[in-house]
């Protein structure tokens, strides 16, 4: 069964920003998320819930939550600015 997405004002907003090609291969791993919400190379994050993935500079944060079928993107942004 496919997931549906979910995205906070946050991760919209930073969505926005963000300049091609980031922009469309962040979009692309995002809609993947649907079909496999734990992919390779996702990881649980510590001392916060959620899992991230990678998206050359960039990292994606979202919950998932199985019970509902609903991935919620948390936020995102470059890997320096996203853990702060």
């Amino acid at each position: 069964m496919d997931y549906s997405l979910s995205f906070s004002k946050l991760a919209l907003k930073k969505l926005d920003k963000i300049n091609d090609p980031y922009y469309s291969n962040i979009k692309t791993a995002i809609s993947n998320l649907t079909q496999n919400p734990r992919p390779k190379g996702c990881k649980k994050l510590k001392g916060r819930e959620g899992y991230r993935i990678r998206i050359a500079n960039y990292r994606v944060i979202y919950d998932v939550f199985d019970n509902e079928l609903i991935i919620d993107v948390i936020t995102l942004g470059h890997r320096k600015d996203i853990y702060k």
